[in-house]
């Protein structure tokens, strides 16, 4: 008789999965397909990044940036 109890039981693990799963089949429901969110965080526009500089001087052909890190070096 106990094991039969213990079947039937709820645990907050299972409630938890139950209400995940309900949310998604909503979300699904509503946008007519799964919706993926991104676990990438937003990059600032303000942050200083040396790459994103660089790879704009190659892309637009400035040969200053490559002369000016040149100097640098040698100094």
């Amino acid at each position: 008789m106990i094991m039969a109890q213990n079947k039937f039981r709820i645990t907050q693990k299972d409630f938890l999965i139950a209400n995940r799963r309900a949310s998604r089949l909503e979300e699904i429901e509503a946008h007519g397909h799964p919706v993926i969110s991104r676990t990438m965080t937003h990059k600032s526009k303000k942050i200083y990044d040396r790459k994103q500089f660089k790879r704009a001087a190659i892309k637009s052909d400035d040969s200053s940036y490559c002369f000016q890190s040149s100097i640098e070096k040698s100094s």
